[in-house]
């Protein structure tokens, strides 16, 4: 089994700054993508970004060109960094992890991230 624990949510005023960071352990997969899902108040749980083991990236359109995900591979660690924070980014997010061509089968308990105008 994996699990995955996530990090660094918090308040912060629209226009600034966070970093997640969701750490794997347990089971280790030899090639596996991770990704970065959000849920906002009353809304469903909506993809944000995702980076593929061999090192490729997508990202939602609404939070292109302001967040980055990177990966450190030998820790296991997933980041999200989120620059220029709107209200509209409020929400639990939540990080998953699932082996290249599967579906993602492990997530994270959620980290709040509240944007305050």
């Amino acid at each position: 089994q994996v699990q995955l624990v996530e990090s660094g949510g918090g308040l912060v005023q629209a226009g600034g700054s966070l970093r997640l960071s969701c750490v794997a352990s347990g089971r280790t997969f030899s090639r596996y993508n991770m990704g970065w899902f959000r849920q906002a108040p009353g809304k469903g749980r909506d993809f944000v970004a995702a980076v593929r083991w061999s090192g490729d990236k997508i990202y939602s359109d609404s939070v292109k060109g302001r967040f980055t995900i990177s990966m450190d591979y030998a820790k296991n660690t997933v980041y999200l960094q989120m620059n220029s924070l709107k209200p509209e980014d409020t929400g639990i997010y939540y990080c998953a992890v699932g082996e290249s061509g599967g579906p993602y089968n492990y997530w994270g308990q959620g980290t709040q991230v509240t944007v305050s105008s």
